[in-house]
């Protein structure tokens, strides 16, 4: 796990000074975002995918509960972790939160060392459950993405350039004679091309948007979102040349 990639946060309160305070006792530990709505908080969470929310429920327009909601009803969104942080302290409320979906409820006054250590705990199983999730969808000899991986990004970025009317692009990447090569020097040295060229294929891809993927076998695939034929045959002969 990378745990020098600073995680980030989302605090969500219509009262700047509660957004300033929460700011103060984690800014060291995180990079902090804020909202002054449920609304701004939506888009920010689709736009920007912090790895945690602290979200007020009392707010004018969308309350917490609608927020969270929202969140959880986006498949982009719905896996963000999001801890209501709170005046209210009413019975049952607690609980109302987190069958909502809350991961936590933190009720104001807010305590500076129990806040710091909720906020480390949720960040640390955030880590660790992207990179299992990262883990379940890497070609264990490439490192590229899998088959699986693959195929759920075709499925949202081909919807993605429809409905925004944008080109993409799709490359189909084969090694030839590759049967031939593995059975006459063994399949420890075809490992070897597969990951050269995954390799070559990974230094060639530049833009974040692009996804490389392991298809199956010696085949590789490349999705290539807002790329148009051109741009595509470019990036072809650039992996072919090496």
């Amino acid at each position: 796990m990378n745990s020098e990639i600073k995680q980030s946060i989302l605090v969500v309160d219509d009262v700047a000074e509660n957004i300033e305070l929460l700011a103060r006792l984690l800014g060291n530990q995180v990079e902090v975002l804020f909202a002054l709505s449920g609304e701004d908080a939506i888009r920010l969470c689709q736009d920007q995918a912090p790895d945690l929310v602290l979200l007020d429920i009392m707010m004018p327009g969308m309350d917490g509960y609608q927020v969270l909601a929202q969140l959880k009803a986006n498949p982009k969104t719905a896996l963000i972790p999001v801890i209501f942080v709170t005046g209210i302290d009413a019975r049952g409320e607690e609980a109302r939160g987190i069958e909502a979906g809350a991961v936590d409820y933190i009720v104001k006054p807010l305590h500076p060392a129990v806040i710091r250590a909720r906020v480390k705990n949720h960040l640390e199983l955030k880590r660790y459950r992207d990179f299992l999730e990262n883990l379940s969808a890497t070609d264990g000899l490439t490192g590229l993405a899998n088959r699986r991986r693959f195929d759920e990004a075709l499925d949202r970025e081909w919807r993605r350039s429809a409905r925004n009317h944008n080109q993409i692009s799709l490359l189909m990447i084969d090694v030839d004679c590759f049967k031939a090569y593995n059975d006459k020097y063994g399949h420890l040295e075809g490992d070897q091309v597969l990951r050269y060229l995954a390799t070559v294929i990974q230094t060639k891809m530049r833009r974040p948007p692009d996804l490389a993927a392991r298809y199956g076998g010696e085949e590789f695939a490349c999705i290539l979102p807002e790329t148009d034929q051109e741009g595509a045959a470019s990036l072809a002969e650039q992996i072919r040349l090496g």
